[in-house]
């Protein structure tokens, strides 16, 4: 019995690594170069995080020396020497070495009888922090920062003093320096992992997910499994699947070919296979949108009277209909096919189209029904965040459903229609198409100088990255209302007056 199960296990077990292996629809890599962009953006983040750096009172006695340091406030960070990159398999490092920060403090000392209160200007320097960011899909597949680990040292820190008792405050200040020091270095990882677990996070968010295009389909765009890091890259695979929005639970298997992103010049990479595209036209079918009716003075003029010629015998039988108007529908029968090859990208698609006269208060009087064959070329291009697609007529055929003899009594329609579809239903189209969808970025964050390349199976866009808006901007504008009643802080605004509180 268990040798049977080993044995079926083992017949399983291909099957088993491909589908928790499914390939994706769409892919993005981001490249050093990208990181480079990312890290001079999350130097400033830092800083603004650090400069918001709150510390407790200090507070103590040496002999007769008492002393209580409040109000401690980061005047300036110099953060000369700093690097982000990437650790397979999943982690960032952010790495900051021999920064400085300056600090003000307020001072209340209290030695013999002296008494003196005012401000301490302090330095720290030398500071090294190393951070170590995890990345990982959550449970709705969206990027996140899943953990961080931080270490920060202050090498040396020095106050300098003014005042009467200058001497007595240099000579004790290794008190206060070495209180402050220690303070200070436990209180920069919790501000870091706040901003990366939290805020950072709140920016990441921001990356659809899984949401509508328009009132007819939606997207999905949940991440199939965690970051792939190298020493150089961070791939992040994408399921790239449109649905229709009146079934939103449906799956559509995917057989295309899986995008291998083999370049590392630009700052990021997105790919998109085959499966991304149908899926997005199977959705649209399903839909039941993939359908136009021209009538009466929408039918050209020029083809009206192509059609009632070559449909003269049967519009004559039916005399009470002679001066109908014509209702031409046009619906594909099948779901259109995305074709990418290194060569160009074509759609082909399958359609029926139906010719009627319509008398006023009977029913429509079918002149015809001839099938369609159209291979669309389509420009794939990105604008900003939004991939979009310009379709345009290349190959055009029509026969009939009935008959070879009928197909050849058409052939005079081929061009006029084709001239139809060129001049009205193709701008019709691009129409719907001029939209876009939008690419998972965070928001802020756009390209530019995009380069589409076609491959065998999909296409890819290479560009530089830019970011529109601040991480902090970003950050304020979806941070959440506060809940609970924001209480004022416990650190007096002045010192008190009152040397007995030592």
């Amino acid at each position: 019995m268990a040798a049977g199960s080993c044995l079926l296990l083992l017949l399983l077990l291909p099957w088993l690594v491909t589908a928790s292996h499914s390939p994706p629809g769409c892919k993005i890599r981001i490249t050093s170069k990208g990181l480079d962009l990312v890290k001079q953006e999350g130097l400033r983040f830092v800083e603004q995080e650090l400069q918001n750096i709150t510390m407790p009172d200090v507070h103590g006695k040496e002999g007769q020396f008492h002393y209580n340091i409040s109000q401690v406030k980061v005047m300036d960070l110099q953060l000369a020497f700093s690097n982000l990159h990437f650790q397979p398999q999943q982690h960032l490092v952010f790495n900051i070495s021999n920064a400085s920060i300056s600090l003000r403090f307020r001072r209340q000392l209290l030695y013999w009888f002296f008494y003196d209160i005012g401000s301490i200007n302090a330095s720290a320097d030398g500071v090294h922090i190393h951070t170590v960011l995890q990345l990982a899909k959550d449970e709705a597949g969206r990027l996140k920062i899943s953990n961080m680990t931080c270490n920060a040292s202050i090498a040396r820190m020095h106050a300098g003093f003014s005042g009467t008792l200058r001497t007595v405050y240099e000579f004790l200040s290794t008190f206060i320096v070495t209180g402050m020091r220690f303070l200070l270095s436990q209180q920069i990882c919790p501000a870091l992992e706040h901003a990366s677990l939290v805020l950072l996070n709140s920016v990441l968010d921001t990356v659809p997910v899984r949401n509508y295009v328009d009132e007819h389909i939606g997207i999905d765009y949940s991440l199939l499994r965690d970051p792939a890091v190298s020493t150089d890259t961070l791939d992040l695979d994408f399921k790239g699947m449109f649905f229709p929005r009146a079934r939103e639970n449906q799956e559509l298997e995917n057989h295309a070919v899986e995008p291998v992103i083999k370049e590392t010049e630009r700052m990021v990479y997105v790919a998109f296979s085959e499966y991304f595209f149908d899926s997005a036209m199977h959705s649209y079918f399903q839909a039941g949108v993939l359908a136009i009716e021209l009538q009466g003075e929408k039918v050209p003029k020029d083809l009206e009277v192509l059609l009632r010629a070559t449909f003269f015998g049967t519009i004559f039988m039916q005399s009470p209909a002679v001066d109908a108007p014509l209702q031409l529908v046009l619906q594909v029968s099948a779901p259109p096919r995305c074709i990418i090859k290194p060569s160009g990208t074509s759609v082909s698609v399958s359609a029926f189209l139906n010719i009627s006269l319509v008398p006023q208060g009977r029913p429509a009087i079918q002149l015809s029904s001839m099938a369609m064959e159209t291979k669309l070329s389509a420009k794939v291009f990105l604008q900003g965040k939004a991939l979009r697609v310009q379709l345009d007529l290349r190959r055009f055929r029509i026969y009939s459903k009935q008959s070879a003899l009928e197909s050849l009594a058409l052939f005079s329609l081929q061009a006029p229609l084709k001239t139809l579809l060129q001049l009205t239903i193709m701008p019709i189209i691009n129409e719907r198409t001029k939209k876009g969808v939008q690419i998972p970025l965070p928001e802020g964050m756009d390209f530019t100088k995009e380069v589409v390349t076609n491959h065998a199976g999909f296409l890819t866009v290479g560009a530089d990255l830019h970011f529109s808006k601040g991480l902090r901007e970003v950050i304020e504008k979806y941070r959440p209302a506060p809940t609970t009643p924001t209480y004022a802080s416990s650190w007096p605004a002045e010192p008190s007056m009152d040397p007995h509180q030592f």
